[in-house]
């Protein structure tokens, strides 16, 4: 027999259910009291009839709170506020803040230009040991080019010593 009786413990307890007649009553309720502190918010932010500038209202009283956040005062310093700008403050002109990936990437590209650009006039140890690899195979091919016509020259006159002999001898 389980612990607690036959039919005790939290489970078997018998529900209730909430009827839709005391949802709704609930929900006018709330929406009343909404209304409620919405007039008394909104006749405390009303400016003065003499000041006259809107930079006098808070951009706090504009937000509105959920829950108890209205209630407690939170001192999170990782926490940011989201604040909206109007139109007027934001400035067009002031130079767009780069992230470190954007700067790093900026970086780089520079520095693979400007070692282009020394690679092309052959300022950098690269461009130099292939510019010397290129003299080599220069010289290589001139020598092989003067062989191949050193041969060519040489059996053509061969085959003009054959020629003349050939011809001597049928006199």
């Amino acid at each position: 027999m389980p612990k607690g009786g036959k039919k005790g413990g939290h489970k078997g307890r018998m529900r209730t259910y909430t009827s839709p007649e005391e949802i709704d009553a609930q929900m006018k309720a709330e929406k009343e009291r909404k209304k409620q502190e919405e007039e008394t918010e909104g006749a405390a932010q009303e400016p003065l009839p003499g000041s006259g500038s809107e930079d006098s209202l808070s951009d706090d009283g504009s937000l509105k709170k959920k829950g108890v956040e209205g209630l407690i005062d939170i001192e999170n310093p990782n926490r940011v506020a989201t604040k909206s700008k109007k139109v007027t403050q934001i400035e067009l002109e002031e130079p767009k803040q780069l992230s470190r990936r954007e700067r790093e990437e900026i970086e780089k590209q520079k520095a693979k230009e400007h070692y282009m650009k020394m690679h092309l006039a052959g300022k950098t140890d690269q461009a130099k040991a292939d510019l010397a690899r290129l003299a080599i195979v220069r010289k290589q091919r001139e020598e092989a080019a003067r062989r191949k016509e050193e041969k060519r020259r040489a059996k053509e006159g061969s085959a003009a010593a054959v020629k003349g002999v050939s011809s001597l001898s049928l006199k």
